[in-house]
Order: C-alpha cells, then structure tokens, then sequence
C-alpha cells in the first residue's frame, strides 16, 4: 500500500513541475479570485512551507483525529480568520517566491520531504493552535496541492498532470468531508449523475 508520505510526495513532485511548466510571463496574469498566478502559485506553496514549518511546533494533545476533523475545524476558524489576511498571505507568499519561483518551488519540496523523512509521526501544532498527528496532518498538504495544482492548470491552460494516487486521496478525502459536513446524499447522487450539486457549492 502507498503510504501517506509517497502520496505527499507525488502531490508536491507534481506541483513542482507544473510550475516549471509555467511561462515565464504568466505570473501577472489571472489566477484564481483576487489571487494573480503569482499568488495563487503561493498560496500553493505553503502546502509545502506548512509541514516545514509545523514540524517545529510540538503540540501536547491530539485536538483533531485526522484531516476531515481538520477541515471541519477549519471552516469556522477561516469565517473568524478573515478573507483578507487568506488573500494577502497568498500574496506574500508570491512575492517570496523571488525571481524564480520553480526554483523557489523546488527547494520547498525538496526540504519538506526532508523533514518527513526525520521526523517519524509527531504530534504538531497546526493553524488555530490545534494538535495533531503529522500522518494526519499530511492528507490535508495533498488535497491543497491537488486542488490547487488543478486550479493552475485550469487558469494556463496546461494539464496538471496529477498522478492517480494524488487525485484518489483528495477525491477520496473530498467525500469524507462532505458526509462529515451533512452532504454525502448530494455528493453521491452528483457522482452517480442523479442530481447536480447546489451552487455555490464546496466542502472547504
């Protein structure tokens, strides 16, 4: 069975190449929402700077069993958080992108799975203060990466290229969600081409 960490990885091998993949006068244009490419390319990225970052943060108690306890969770500390800090801190995480973002990208990847692989399975301190698992942590970093690199490709017109395993974990991890939430009837009969879903509609 691929393990959790392999999936992760796959996810940020494959941002990590559409990027590459991105021409070099794109990152002013359309993104996603208020986002311009840049932003949206680093607001992606800090589906990489997070684990770095949270793997230094040790938490005392496990608040959230796993990742849809996680986005559960986070629906009402994003409504509290503001839409305008979400937004610029995708803006700044552009800008820190410098001049060569695939680069800037790659080395991102490249220490993240570095972490990892020293790290065992920690308990870490994610957004909000909440304690969690890292094995828990990481299911949350491939649905963001996926869901994300979809979004890049969609707003360049490139493919995403996304591997079948990374597009299975945040399918996957999509529906559990939105049964968590009290959807999985119109999720279900979506997928099953009975009903359309509401719109708007998400389980983020």
């Amino acid at each position: 069975m691929t393990s959790v960490r392999d999936v992760f990885a796959s996810a940020a091998h494959g941002f990590a190449r559409l990027v590459q993949a991105l021409p070099a006068d794109s990152l002013d244009g359309p993104g996603l929402g208020e986002w311009d490419l840049r932003a949206l390319v680093g607001h992606t990225s800090r589906s990489l700077i997070t684990v770095s970052t949270y793997l230094q943060q040790p938490a005392a108690s496990i608040d959230l069993a796993g990742p849809v306890e996680y986005y559960a969770a986070m629906r009402g500390f994003m409504s509290d958080a503001g839409t305008e800090a979400i937004v610029e801190r995708g803006r700044q995480a552009g800008r820190d992108l410098g001049t060569d973002p695939a680069a800037a990208v790659d080395a991102l990847a490249s220490r993240a799975l570095d972490d990892i692989d020293e790290a065992g399975d920690p308990l870490i301190t994610v957004i909000g203060g909440f304690g969690m698992r890292l094995s828990g942590y990481l299911p949350t970093r491939i649905f963001e990466l996926a869901v994300h690199s979809l979004d890049i490709a969609r707003a360049t017109g490139l493919s995403a290229g996304l591997p079948n395993e990374v597009l299975a974990a945040a399918t996957t991890l999509a529906s559990q969600i939105a049964v968590e939430l009290g959807e999985g009837e119109a999720v279900l009969l979506a997928l099953t081409g009975r009903a359309e879903l509401p719109h708007p509609f998400s389980v983020t």
